[in-house]
């Protein structure tokens, strides 16, 4: 198969580096919506401020440059172990030229192995075949504080009075954007995902984060649930970085999965302000990013 490394190379750069303009726009949003001279409207001066010049000097957008997951669909013929390898001699190379800082640490010895290459499960790596000629790899760089802040929920749940419903998923989400309390950098963008097991969940929670900011949910009721969470979200005001204000969530994607009648799992995937998600398309043997 024809060697993509360079091409995942530049994938890498433009998410760690530029911020898509959609996100930038709802930050700038959020700016003109706080109090002139507060604190809150500082954090995201300072944010913007900071954007740009990364943009421009192709520097890391945050000094925790996260875990690369990478989300790969393509046609049958493709070697997906050939891609693997290639995806990795990416990263390995990103570390060198520094668009990715050495994140990958041996949970057991403390040892940075100082390239971004860990097990099999460092970088992460997603494959689903697709039709023929279809090849997208999509990237998000998941920074360590917001997914600190992740959280997982079974239903029913006592605490909250939250019960296995729309209205119980609600309540658990809203739970988890207080007890973070602007940790994992707000203002934040929320990855939902209702059922599943505990693994699938937490995967689809992310996989969810790929979608488009601006696009609406194809179901109704989540369609009007992701409003809802986002609207009582910012009225919680823990504002950006936590210092009060409006801009706490700047929106939120729900998906939905099937479930064992046993277990009713609702995970939530925290996204910071620093949003990196970039998409690589091969289409007649020609490479695209958005």
């Amino acid at each position: 198969m024809r060697d993509l490394t360079s091409q995942i190379l530049e994938l890498i750069r433009l998410t760690s580096t530029n911020l898509p303009e959609i996100v930038e726009k709802r930050l700038r949003n959020a700016y003109q919506n706080e109090e002139a001279g507060s604190a809150a409207q500082g954090a995201l001066e300072t944010i913007l401020k900071n954007i740009e010049m990364t943009r421009k000097n192709s520097t890391p957008i945050c000094q925790d440059t996260g875990t690369p997951i990478f989300f790969v669909q393509h046609p049958a013929e493709f070697d997906t172990g050939e891609l693997t390898k290639q995806i990795r001699a990416a990263v390995a190379l990103a570390t060198k030229r520094t668009y990715l800082r050495p994140n990958a640490v041996d949970s057991l010895t403390g040892k940075n192995t100082g390239n971004n290459l860990g097990d099999e499960y460092f970088p992460t790596i997603h494959y689903t075949p697709a039709e023929k000629g279809f090849f997208t790899i999509d990237l998000i760089l998941k920074g360590g504080g917001c997914e600190n802040v992740g959280a997982q929920y079974s239903l029913p749940n006592n605490r909250l009075s939250a019960g296995r419903d729309l209205e119980g998923v609600r309540k658990v989400v809203l739970d988890a954007v207080q007890s973070a309390q602007g940790e994992g950098c707000s203002p934040g963008f929320l990855g939902v995902a209702i059922g599943g097991d505990r693994g699938t969940s937490y995967i689809a929670s992310k996989e969810v984060l790929l979608r488009d900011l601006e696009d609406e949910n194809t179901n109704e009721d989540l369609k009007n649930l992701e409003t809802r969470i986002t609207k009582e979200a910012n009225q919680m005001g823990i504002g950006p970085m936590g210092f009060g204000g409006n801009a706490t969530v700047l929106g939120t994607k729900i998906t939905s999965t099937h479930r064992l009648p046993a277990s009713f799992f609702v995970t939530i995937s925290y996204m910071c302000w620093a949003y990196r998600k970039r998409r690589m398309i091969l289409a007649d043997n020609q490479v695209t990013y958005e």
